[in-house]
C-alpha cells in the first residue's frame, strides 16, 4: 500500500527587526508572543521555554507552576536557524514516541527587515487525523494566528 505524505504546513512574515531581535523574540521570547489559549497545562499558560541547544527541552508553565512538555530542540543555528521536535499527538497531548519537525528560518533582508518562515513537515505522522491536523495547523488557530502575534511583538 502506497501513502502519499501530506504536504507540509508553510508559512512566511516579514518583520521589521534585525536578524538577532527576530530570532531572539520568536525563540527566547516564546512566552511574550504564543497565544495564551493555545495551552496544554490544566490551569493555562504563563510561559513558553525554549531550551535553545540541540537536545533542550521545549515547554510551557502553567500558572499554577506545572510544567508540560511540548517537545525538544533538535538543532539550532542562532541567529539562522531552528528546528523543534513537536512531540504534541493529535490530542495536543505531550508523546515522547511521537513527533513532527518544526523549522524556522531567519533571512536578513536589509538591516532592519528579517523574513522568517516556518515549515511543520511529517504531518503524515498523524495518520487518519492528518488532514484534520493539517487544516488545525495552516489556520488561524494554528501557526497562521501565532506568527500574526509573533510578528506584532517583534514590532
Amino acid at each position: 500500500m502506497h501513502t502519499i505524505d501530506a504536504a507540509a504546513v508553510r508559512k512566511s512574515v516579514t518583520v521589521r527587526a534585525s536578524l538577532e531581535k527576530a530570532f531572539d523574540v520568536f525563540v527566547n521570547g516564546m512566552g511574550s508572543w504564543w497565544i495564551k489559549d493555545h495551552s496544554v497545562t490544566q490551569s493555562g499558560q504563563k510561559t513558553v521555554v525554549v531550551e535553545a541547544v540541540p537536545g533542550g527541552r521545549w515547554y510551557e508553565i502553567g500558572n499554577a507552576g506545572e510544567e508540560c512538555d511540548w517537545g525538544r530542540v533538535i538543532d539550532c543555528d542562532r541567529p539562522h536557524r531552528i528546528v523543534f521536535a513537536w512531540q504534541l499527538n493529535a490530542d495536543f497531548d505531550f508523546d515522547p514516541a511521537f513527533g513532527t519537525e518544526v523549522e524556522v528560518l531567519f533571512e536578513a533582508k536589509g538591516e532592519s527587515e528579517t523574513i522568517v518562515t516556518l515549515e511543520h513537515r511529517d504531518l503524515a505522522n498523524y495518520g487518519a487525523r492528518t488532514a484534520e491536523l493539517r487544516g488545525v495547523l495552516d489556520s488561524e488557530k494554528g501557526w497562521v494566528g501565532l506568527l500574526a502575534s509573533y510578528a506584532a511583538q517583534v514590532g
